[in-house]
């Protein structure tokens, strides 16, 4: 299968679906370990492939260093999401995610907020030259 923005596109709708589901079935103020194994879930039912926990490979110079750095979700092999239960979004977030990206050198990243009233408004998407260089 091509990978091209339109299917990136499309899978990042599901992903936001599955996770405004979640948000519609146990509403905000959880801890964000709970938020994710739903997610989880949800994504799992919807056939899509994902990996959870991923450990993230650093590399220091010539060095692989041997670093505790996970990511969240892994949808597809093709979009990281990184969840949050917090009550503001910081900027920080975003360049977690964003280094994520580069690092795995994926297209899109999501940043889902489930500490809020409306999944939606709470949910950042990122691309990167990895995305523009899709067809």
């Amino acid at each position: 299968m091509v990978i091209t923005q339109k299917y990136i596109n499309d899978l990042s709708y599901k992903i936001v679906g599955c996770a405004i589901e979640v948000h519609k079935e146990l509403g905000p103020g959880l801890l964000e370990s709970i938020y994710q194994r739903c997610l989880e879930e949800e994504l799992k039912r919807k056939n899509l492939n994902i990996v959870s926990q991923l450990k993230l490979p650093i590399r220091y110079k010539d060095i692989e260093m041997d670093c505790d750095l996970r990511l969240d979700i892994l949808v597809e092999n093709s979009i990281i999401v990184e969840l949050k239960a917090v009550e503001t979004l910081l900027p920080l977030y975003s360049a977690q995610l964003l280094t994520y990206m580069k690092l795995l050198k994926k297209p899109k990243g999501l940043l889902i907020n489930f500490n809020s009233d409306n999944i939606v408004n709470n949910t950042t998407s990122l691309v990167n030259q990895y995305f523009a260089e899709l067809l």
